[in-house]
């Protein structure tokens, strides 16, 4: 905010959730003339201006799926001043007309949201924002700062370069979420674990993200039939069902969205508990952008993830077509190359044996100085290391030696375990001194150590749709001896729970009043429903948690609750006020009739 208010270029990048938006707004109210918000996606930029107006901050967005009449009651707007806030989508930049409209209307600031879109390193290239760089050279007076949440050193260099900064202050926040509780387990029986989750977090917000538009719609079903208020999301879908499922999301009406990664980046609902992937996301960024999605409001949630090394190949598939719909555009092959790389990144960290949150912080080049973070199924004890892992290991290797490192996993797992199946016998395999000897293992923790000395890089695995395990020169060390290694189970008679993870604490609060929180929770929807708003424009969950603790009865009272302000305040709070003073006086009527009892 200080370099924004000294005229300064920038680059911040803080973690999703951490206050990037906060970082352009405030100052916007501070300047001289509006500031001018590049985002990708309508629907975020509809929830922040919902959000702005809310608290009543003069803001607007300019978009094609406007009316002709709104779209000029805007640009009225914008050139008579009473705007400080505008958004606009990168494609609207370059129109004729655009860039001197922004001139009259002295914009001073230029902010590009999700600034990683820039550049070709980044985990989610949109060609349409290098137009950034085009209106830079048209209004070179004007100030331009780039906010990301998932920028590797790489990538931020990129956005410097095509935005074309001039001594920026590039500030870097830390990548750390300590709210957020992340677990990583070999895919078993996808139905039951993603159950466990939402079973976990009964009521609450969650999003499950699939691979595929077929899996999406599957495990939908599933759920929905289980009890679980859910429903599908994936570009196939109808326009209308898809914004009908959002707007149903954002309202309360659905708990649980399943979802390819078509859905995500335009909800800034900060409510969400948990945040499933039913399958290997593309890479480390978007990972740690998709799960970032949960716990935006401070307060504890799960990040669970469920795996096979399948989902690899299948990403490799998918990503050697030439399609915008559910990938970006492969743009050549060396921008190929550097998916496949963040795709080896992404195993690595989900059979990895290292706290999750060192992972993350790490891949983004920042140091983490926590010996236990309390927050992750390493550091939790919910793995452990395989005893005897080193032996383990030389079996598996010798055993895809003997098989002529001309077979799969699968076929790899069943030759250990003793399967008697047709492919073995057809060839020869359980002749091989390698046949049985991890028959007393499970076939989903045989796969899984498969996939982690494939994550490890002592397995590779060759091109095509029947992928084959050979050895690395590696992997011969370790068959050999002449390397150690460890491999990770799941600890047996654990079981997971919600979350033990650290938050920022509201100081000396004393109980929530949970019978009070729901029915603030009520109140809050009703008043979003008749204003056409999501419910936590209102007030967040945060909000509604100091209210239902303090149970404040007067104005004074209710300012003192964070994120109570004036505005807020004037709007909501007698209704809010009137709603605890009943709740306190059923209190006090039933603790009277139970002492005349």
């Amino acid at each position: 905010m200080r370099a924004s208010l000294e005229g300064r270029d920038l680059l911040l990048v803080l973690p999703t959730g951490g206050g990037k938006s906060l970082c352009y707004q405030a100052p916007a109210l501070l300047g001289s003339g509006p500031t001018l918000v590049v985002s990708p996606l309508i629907a975020l930029m509809k929830d922040q201006v919902d959000a702005l107006v809310a608290c009543g901050v003069p803001a607007a967005m300019l978009t094609s799926a406007q009316e002709h009449g709104e779209r000029r009651a805007v640009i009225e707007d914008l050139r008579a001043g009473r705007l400080r806030l505008v958004f606009v989508a990168p494609e609207r930049l370059l129109q004729p007309g655009f860039t001197e409209l922004l001139r009259d209307a002295g914009v001073q600031a230029i902010a590009v949201d999700e600034a990683h879109c820039i550049s070709h390193w980044g985990h989610d290239f949109r060609p349409e924002y290098r137009q950034i760089g085009e209106l830079r050279r048209r209004l070179p007076g004007v100030a331009v700062r780039a906010f990301t949440a998932t920028a590797t050193r790489e990538v931020r260099a990129d956005i410097q370069r095509e935005l074309e900064l001039r001594d920026p202050a590039v500030l870097v926040g830390s990548f750390d979420r300590p709210n957020l509780t992340y677990r990583s387990r070999p895919r078993r029986s996808l139905r039951q674990q993603v159950l466990e989750v939402t079973g976990r977090h009964a009521g609450a917000a969650g999003i499950v993200y699939c691979i595929s538009r077929r899996e999406t719609e599957r495990l939908a079903g599933e759920l929905a039939a289980a009890g679980v208020r859910c429903a599908p999301y994936h570009a196939g879908l109808d326009p209308e069902l898809r914004k009908e499922t959002q707007d149903r999301f954002r309202t309360e009406e659905l708990d649980v969205v399943v979802a390819t990664v078509a859905f995500g980046m335009g909800i800034d609902r900060p409510d969400v508990r948990f945040v499933v992937h039913a399958s290997l996301p593309k890479g480390v960024e978007q990972y740690a952008q998709e799960t970032g999605r949960a716990g935006r409001d401070g307060l504890p949630a799960e990040c669970a993830l469920f795996y096979s090394a399948a989902d690899y190949h299948t990403w490799k598939e998918l990503l050697g077509r030439d399609s915008r719909d559910e990938l970006q555009a492969v743009q050549s092959e060396e921008n190929r190359a550097a998916q496949l790389d963040r795709l080896r990144g992404m195993l690595a960290f989900a059979t990895g044996t290292l706290c999750r949150h060192r992972a993350l912080v790490e891949h983004f080049d920042e140091t983490y100085t926590q010996d236990d973070c309390g927050a992750c199924d390493v550091c939790l004890g919910e793995l452990e290391i395989l005893e005897n892992s080193q032996v383990v290991a030389q079996k598996i290797l010798s055993c895809v030696v003997r098989c002529q490192q001309r077979f799969g996993a699968a076929h790899v797992a069943d030759v250990l375990r003793g399967r008697d199946t047709a492919p073995v016998r057809r060839s020869a395999h359980e002749k091989l001194s390698t046949f049985g000897l991890l028959r007393e293992h499970g076939v989903m923790e045989v796969r899984a150590w498969i996939d982690q000395l494939v994550a490890l890089g002592h397995l590779q695995q060759s091109a095509g749709s029947y992928p084959t395990l050979f050895l690395s020169a590696a992997g011969v060390e370790v068959m050999r001896g002449e390397r150690e290694i460890a491999l990770a189970r799941v600890r047996a008679a654990r079981r997971a729970t919600a979350s033990r993870a650290r938050t920022a604490p509201d100081e000396d609060l004393p109980p929530i009043d949970a019978a009070l929180f729901d029915r603030l929770r009520s109140l809050r929807r009703e008043i979003a429903r008749e204003r056409g708003v999501p419910p936590y424009i209102v007030f967040g969950d945060r909000a509604l948690a100091q209210m239902a603790a303090l149970c404040p009865t007067d104005a004074e009272g209710f300012l003192a609750v964070r994120g109570v302000g004036e505005v807020k305040a004037r709007d909501f709070g007698p209704t809010f006020l009137a709603e605890i003073r009943a709740h306190l006086e059923a209190l006090g009527a039933e603790s009277g009739a139970s002492q005349e009892g």
